[in-house]
């Protein structure tokens, strides 16, 4: 990895538990290795097993060897992940693209592909293997955000999403077993009703009395191509796939017809982009606070993250407080910061209703994460219950939609209205 800089912190072996889904309070405590806890909390459904694995995400037997290897010792590094990239791989890759997605900068759209794909198909393996494959910038459009202003996608061409998707395929056979439990974004197996689940059974059965809802400023757009090189070579020793990944980072974007040349972020919609994303911060973040809650926290601390969207609950405001400067100089030695106006440490959980109420004060304050707001809440014989409602905003943007589109059809035959509206009460 080099003696320069700052070092990563060192994957240990016990902080790995099998691939895939592993759903218990345990996790989101204490990473994710195996370990005794409490079992749902008081009015949650009972799940069935509470560990489930990735064998449900099932793996072409050559990636199912890749991934016991990378279970087995989290020391190893591959050094020949190309040649899983065959035209079988690249095959499957193209299955999974969406068949009405935008085309890139080149206007070759699926169907177009499809028309000779064996060929197609064929000939991007060679070039892949030779080394005559070059990427294309990748064309940037603009979708609105919820308060109010435009978030920056990224459209490759077609071909770099068929090489994208199969070498995050391969990727993931390695990397889905180093990856911490509390981890949930763009996985094999998670989604975020997972991540809102684990959150949600955390806060009941934990002594949460703070929440720190963390938000990182422009994640995406400033993550440093060095430093994210760097540790895919913790795990990674093939220089071909490590050109891949660098060519994929440097290849610029094209907006208003102009080329910019690009020297951090990875652009968001870009196939490869979400693992890359979760490499970047299982190092600087999972590890980090996994190891800074075994060695300074007093109290319990619970962290749930999806992506670049994380929420982490402190037994002890004192926790919270250090946690909250020890994790400002975190990021940014990598070059990152916490959004001011975003981040927040609030009073939250079972015991810090109780404490308000004893104190004659309203009840907690609320905090929004993946789109819902969290609220401390009773249930009809009195028990403390943490709910969630759609964020505001989101709601207002929704229904607006949908009232755009049902004036679209009010002169439509019933028919189709009828069909509309029971899409979308569906």
């Amino acid at each position: 990895m080099g003696d320069s800089g700052k070092a990563l912190p060192e994957p240990r072996s016990e902080l790995r538990s099998g691939v895939g889904l592993v759903h218990s309070t345990c996790e989101i405590v204490e990473g994710n290795e195996k370990c005794g806890g409490k079992g749902p909390a008081r009015g949650e459904p009972a799940r069935e097993g509470q560990v489930r694995t990735q064998s449900r995400v099932a793996l072409p037997p050559n990636l199912e060897r890749v991934n016991a290897a990378a279970k087995q010792a989290a020391q190893t590094r591959f050094t020949a992940l190309l040649r899983h990239i065959d035209e079988d791989a690249l095959l499957r890759a193209f299955r999974r693209q969406k068949r009405q997605a935008s085309a890139g900068v080149d206007g070759v759209t699926v169907a177009k592909y499809e028309e000779g794909l064996t060929d197609n198909i064929r000939d991007l393996c060679a070039r892949v293997h030779t080394g005559r494959y070059r990427p294309q910038p990748v064309r940037r459009v603009y979708i609105p955000k919820a308060d109010g202003g435009k978030r920056p996608l990224g459209v490759p061409a077609l071909e770099d999403k068929i090489v994208q998707s199969a070498v995050a395929e391969v990727l993931s056979a390695v990397y889905e077993a180093d990856f911490l439990g509390f981890s949930y974004g763009f996985r094999p197996g998670r989604n975020p009703h997972m991540a809102l689940d684990a959150l949600h059974t955390a806060i009941m059965s934990q002594r949460v009395n703070w929440v720190l809802d963390d938000d990182i400023r422009s994640f995406f757009d400033s993550v440093d191509h060095e430093w994210l090189l760097r540790m895919v070579a913790h795990r990674i020793a093939d220089p071909r796939i490590l050109r891949l990944i660098g060519l994929w980072l440097r290849a610029g974007v094209l907006e208003s017809g102009e080329k910019q040349e690009t020297d951090r972020g990875t652009p968001q919609g870009v196939g490869i982009s979400p693992l890359l994303a979760n490499i970047f911060l299982h190092y600087i973040l999972d590890l980090w606070v996994h190891q800074w809650r075994r060695r300074h926290a007093r109290g319990r601390i619970v962290t749930v993250r999806y992506a670049d969207d994380f929420v982490m609950g402190f037994e002890s405001k004192a926790d919270a407080q250090e946690m909250l400067l020890a994790l400002k100089a975190r990021l940014a030695s990598f070059g990152l910061t916490l959004h001011e106006n975003k981040t927040r440490l609030i009073e939250f959980g079972r015991f810090a209703a109780l404490s308000r109420q004893r104190r004659g004060e309203r009840r907690p304050e609320t905090f929004a994460f993946l789109g819902f707001t969290h609220y401390c809440g009773r249930t009809r014989d009195g028990r403390f219950i943490v709910k969630h409602k759609t964020e505001g905003k989101r709601l207002t943007r929704k229904l607006t939609a949908l009232r755009q589109d049902a004036w679209r059809l009010m002169h439509a035959p019933l028919a189709t209205q009828h069909e509309w509206f029971a899409a979308v009460l569906r």
